[in-house]
């Protein structure tokens, strides 16, 4: 099999490492201008929402003055049609503020109407703002309503009250929404946008009171998180989705005193519309750069690779006892070339001092011939380094002191060897079965769940029970198990864990499993001495 050699690969990382470097750079400046066009564009819509509220409750509270001040009038005039028709007149004219204004007696009949006079003066007004406004007695700001002419509107009025305070009446504005010639119309103004955006007002009852597109205003609007924000008080700004799933930027701002809010919200993608095409002029404008520092770094990586590569060839068979004097005969002519070089001699050294001390007499337990805690360690250090899951199993004889006491030590070396081959019977081949010292015995199961290694100890448990050892009657073991990452980060915990677990095991009367973690499991189908 053909392999790159080491020229080629470095400078094939040399060249991939500043592709991706500057990909990593151009992905910034990316990301960082999405930021900045979402941010600006979020913020300038809460902005523009915050002012139209402003500008909203500023315009109803001038209304309201404008009520206040011909109440203040009126209780001299009730009574005299020339006087109030003049009065309503007035506040028709003044301002364009009302499309219609009327003088109301306590008895709820108009005394005087503009522009709808000869019609309605007599009558009892039936609309949902006059009933309200007649029972409040107060300043009032009416939700929006349907009013009798089929216009969406709402109602403004002012209590007129005798110099005495006996209540006499009120006198009302109503002001259209949605219609080319309300006043509130023509002062949030028409926002035909190209690209998709909107502006509109929304009441507490979730009522469009304002929109682009005459056809919607009435509309109640459901699951939009800006329109709910708003009508909590709140005022801010947020990415969401509208009712037809566009992704929207919206800004929002309540207007004080009504319940109402004022969202102004720009697709995301307009937002980002020119950002592509500002990228591409940024990658055009550093080519020229680019492609001459590509060349010189090639250039550069060409000198560099020289030592190294001698070092790649020397070092192939470094196994072999010339190897430590052909690297040393390597010439390296720069600072990082001579301390790789140092770095292989010495790796060198200590992989033969390593091999020499992984012979398997060290690694083994004269006794059971299974490994012991030397090579238990260096098969978790290996492990550990690989990222390699595995369970752990801590294994110990119950009551083994008895036995040694009772039969002797003889018996008791052939009851571990025993308890030995018991151990290596339910074990793959790729697991590791370790005695640690005593009657200690740990089980490591790569690649095994908390819960596989579970069942192993439990038929590990049942098979000792019920096989005669050397003593001439049944042993019996007590087990802990864990799991490495499962049940701490560092495998000197996981060992923890699973001896505790074990502790747990004989504390609850031996002769069974127990997961690190949980109460312990198993039976007690033999007894236990």
């Amino acid at each position: 099999m053909h392999h790159l050699d080491l020229r080629r690969l470095i400078l094939l990382l040399t060249i991939a490492t500043t592709l991706l470097t500057f990909a990593n750079s151009f992905h910034a400046s990316y990301q960082t201008l999405h930021r900045q066009l979402i941010a600006q564009t979020l913020e300038a819509n809460r902005a523009y929402a915050a002012k139209l509220a402003h500008s909203t409750d500023a315009f109803l509270k001038a209304a309201q003055q404008q009520l206040a001040y011909s109440a203040a009038l009126l209780p001299e005039r009730l009574g005299q049609t020339e006087r109030l028709d003049a009065e309503v007149a007035r506040l028709k004219a003044q301002t364009g503020t009302f499309n219609g204004v009327f003088v109301v007696g306590a008895d709820g009949r108009v005394q005087a109407a503009a522009p709808w006079g000869v019609g309605l003066v007599g009558s009892v007004l039936q609309a949902e703002g006059a009933r309200r406004a007649l029972a409040a007695r107060e300043p009032l700001i009416s939700t929006p309503y349907v009013g009798l002419r089929g216009h969406l509107l709402v109602f403004l009025s002012q209590p007129i009250f005798a110099p005495d305070g006996r209540y006499l009446g009120y006198v009302g504005g109503a002001i259209h929404l949605g219609q080319s010639d309300g006043s509130l119309q023509a002062l949030l103004g028409n926002h035909y946008y190209q690209d998709g955006s909107q502006l509109y007002v929304v009441d507490g009852n979730r009522h469009l009171l304002h929109h682009q597109e005459p056809s919607r205003i009435g509309e109640i609007v459901t699951g939009n998180p800006a329109v709910e924000a708003v009508l909590q008080g709140e005022e801010g700004s947020r990415r969401v989705l509208d009712g037809t799933g566009i992704d929207m930027l919206a800004g929002y701002a309540p207007v004080a005193g009504t319940g109402w809010g004022v969202v102004a919200q720009r697709p995301s993608a307009a937002t980002l519309a020119a950002l592509d095409g500002l990228m591409l002029e940024i990658l055009l404008a550093a080519l020229p750069f680019f492609i001459p520092m590509l060349a010189a770094l090639w250039w550069l990586s060409k000198l560099i690779v020289r030592p190294l590569r001698q070092l790649a060839i020397t070092a192939r068979h470094w196994e072999f006892a010339s190897a430590r004097e052909q690297i040393r005969r390597v010439r390296a002519w720069y600072f990082e070339a001579e301390q790789l070089k140092l770095a292989m001699l010495d790796g060198l050294a200590l992989l033969h001092g390593k091999l020499g001390r992984l012979n398997q007499e060290n690694l083994t337990d004269p006794l059971t011939g299974l490994t012991n805690r030397r090579g238990l360690q260096l098969a978790l250090e290996r492990w550990q380094a690989q990222r390699r899951s595995f369970a752990v199993i801590a294994v110990d004889i119950d009551h083994f002191k008895q036995v040694n006491d009772s039969y002797g030590h003889d018996i008791g070396d052939r009851v571990l060897q025993h308890v030995s081959r018991l151990l290596g019977s339910v074990s793959r081949s790729s697991d590791l079965v370790c005695r640690g010292g005593g009657e200690e015995f740990t089980l490591l199961l790569p690649e095994t769940s908390l819960e596989g290694a579970l069942q192993v100890a439990e038929r590990l448990r049942g098979l000792i029970s019920h096989a005669p050892s050397p003593t001439g009657s049944f042993v019996t073991v007590s087990a802990g198990v864990a799991h490495w990452p499962g049940s701490a980060a560092s495998v000197e915990a996981v060992l923890r864990l699973a001896d505790e677990a074990l502790y747990r095991a004989k504390r609850g009367g031996r002769n069974r499993a127990v997961m690190a973690g949980q109460t312990e499991v198993g039976s007690e189908d033999v007894p236990v001495g």
